[in-house]
């Protein structure tokens, strides 16, 4: 049978998302514990791949397994073998032809900064701490020209390994709920360090460096080196996978922390 599950994590102690040798990662902390409950060797695929140090609310993976489970074995059971800082969330068997990623049609993240001037201490690595203060109206009035389907060059990775820098930005809004500023970001898939990217970009138009239209000139230039430092991974967290309503994934609260729907 195939199984989805919904997980979240925190990053901080894993090298990322992808299982790498002498390293420690939550794929392999996953698949060593689903292998002990099917007692097979489980290989699992996740809805997106996250970096070091980045964490997730919202995850989905599947695996297949010949091994005749209860549901419950996939909750209570695994999340008594898992590290505290991995949890499932659900479980649920799922037709054959469901695809953790090629069945998601969106990915949301949520990147969380802690203005203030002093550094937090019990959500340090939960959160990323700009001590500058940060305009947020100003960040906001420059995202409506990242909106739908654009070519952006400018925003991704040096060594990102996507055949096309085309992505569609769903939407992308900026609050602030008291010390913090919550970035909050949707499309149907991210370039290696998209999120990151933009983050940094709207940090330095937080701070009055730029204004709210150099999101769009880096758009039209296509220029990565032109764009601003990639954000730390620590603020930034994978909240939910949409699907198409015909696969029965659950829906769960997005967090992370306090933050609302």
């Amino acid at each position: 049978m195939r199984v989805a599950l919904g997980i979240e994590y925190n990053g901080a102690n894993y090298c990322g998302w992808q299982r790498q040798s002498h390293v420690n990662s939550i794929q392999q902390e996953l698949e060593t514990a689903l292998s002990r409950i099917c007692n097979h060797p489980i290989d699992i695929v996740c809805a997106g791949r996250t970096d070091a140090g980045v964490h997730a609310t919202g995850q989905v993976v599947h695996f297949d397994t010949h091994a005749q489970r209860d549901m419950s074995a996939f909750t209570l059971g695994l999340n008594s073998q898992l590290p505290d800082d991995i949890a499932i969330r659900y479980a649920q068997q799922v037709d054959d032809e469901f695809h953790a990623r090629f069945s998601a049609t969106a990915r949301r993240y949520r990147y969380v900064i802690y203005n203030h001037p002093f550094r937090p201490g019990i959500l340090r690595s939960g959160v990323t701490h700009y001590h500058h203060p940060l305009d947020e109206t100003l960040m906001q009035a420059a995202c409506p020209a990242m909106i739908g389907e654009q070519d952006f060059t400018s925003f991704r990775a040096v060594h990102c390994q996507s055949n096309t820098p085309f992505r569609n930005i769903h939407h992308l809004n900026v609050e602030r709920i008291g010390n913090y500023v919550v970035i909050d970001i949707k499309a149907n898939a991210f370039l290696h360090h998209m999120v990151r990217n933009i983050t940094g970009c709207l940090i330095d138009i937080g701070i009055g460096k730029e204004s709210p239209d150099w999101l769009q000139h880096l758009l039209d230039i296509r220029d990565r080196t032109q764009a601003s430092a990639t954000a730390k991974p620590n603020g930034l967290y994978l909240v939910d996978v949409d699907y198409p309503e015909k696969w029965q994934i659950p829906s769960t609260p997005l967090g992370p922390l306090f933050l609302p729907e």
